[in-house]
């Protein structure tokens, strides 16, 4: 029996009356989020979110995960229930359809989402993680750099994290010590700690793309001489298949 009823109508209220889903039908781009489309999309999410996220939600926090030589385990049935949310689409619902995203509006995304967080917050941070790098390398990265990693980041076969904070900085990003050093092949070594990386490691996705703030050789203190990289758990070819393991590993988790 399902644990999590999702507010199906009153989303669609929301979604009818305040984002005003009919004009942004209208918009290029959307012209296939026709009413039956989002109510199929928000019964299914419903179903997803209530029957396979919420009974894991408090067996996750009693068993919790493991760490063991830099491998972190997750919860039992938690693999097989993000099989089941890449296999359902659910992490590209509002990316562009050229990344094979749904290319619905972001207001039916976030409706999802709100599923997600009420019915296994724990779950939900994964794919929250990975949406905000899609959207980083989308709107910051090479043409290379998306080719590369968006359609994998959008289906949800890899997931991303960033990382931002260090022990002795706390919230103050711009006392980060994390160094990138060019390397000659055009790449650069990364080297330094960070903590608090929500879902820093597991082995739910192919892949964990890493968004890894530092600062290069001669950059000004302070956040202006801050880069973000991109630090793949897995080095991946040119072909885009996965070549070995990245030197980078999870030390601890946070009790």
């Amino acid at each position: 029996m399902a644990e999590y009823s999702a507010p199906i109508k009153d989303m669609r209220f929301v979604l009818d009356n305040i984002a005003d889903l009919a004009a942004l039908s209208k918009l290029d781009g959307f012209e296939h989020a026709e009413s039956d489309v989002v109510d199929a999309v928000l019964e299914e999410a419903g179903k997803f979110a209530g029957n396979v996220l919420s009974p894991l939600n408090k067996s996750g926090d009693l068993q919790g995960s493991l760490v063991m030589d830099g491998v972190v385990s997750t919860p039992d049935g938690w693999n097989e229930a993000y099989a089941g949310f890449v296999e359902g689409g659910w992490n590209g619902i509002s990316a562009p359809e050229k990344y094979d995203g749904g290319g619905l509006p972001s207001a039916v995304a976030l409706a999802t989402v709100e599923m997600w967080n009420a019915a296994n917050l724990g779950f939900s941070l994964c794919p929250l993680l990975t949406q905000g790098a899609i959207e980083s390398i989308m709107a910051h990265g090479t043409k290379e750099q998306q080719d590369k990693y968006l359609k994998k980041l959008v289906s949800g076969e890899w997931a991303a994290t960033m990382n931002l904070t260090e022990s002795q900085a706390g919230s103050d990003v711009g006392a980060l010590r994390s160094k990138a050093e060019p390397a000659e092949d055009g790449t650069w070594r990364i080297s330094g700690q960070k903590i608090f990386i929500t879902y820093g490691d597991h082995e739910m996705s192919e892949n964990i793309i890493h968004l890894v703030l530092a600062r290069t050789p001669g950059a000004p203190a302070g956040t202006r001489g801050i880069s973000l990289f991109i630090v793949p758990k897995y080095l991946v070819n040119d072909d885009g298949t996965l070549g070995k393991r990245n030197d980078l590993k999870c030390v601890s988790l946070e009790e």
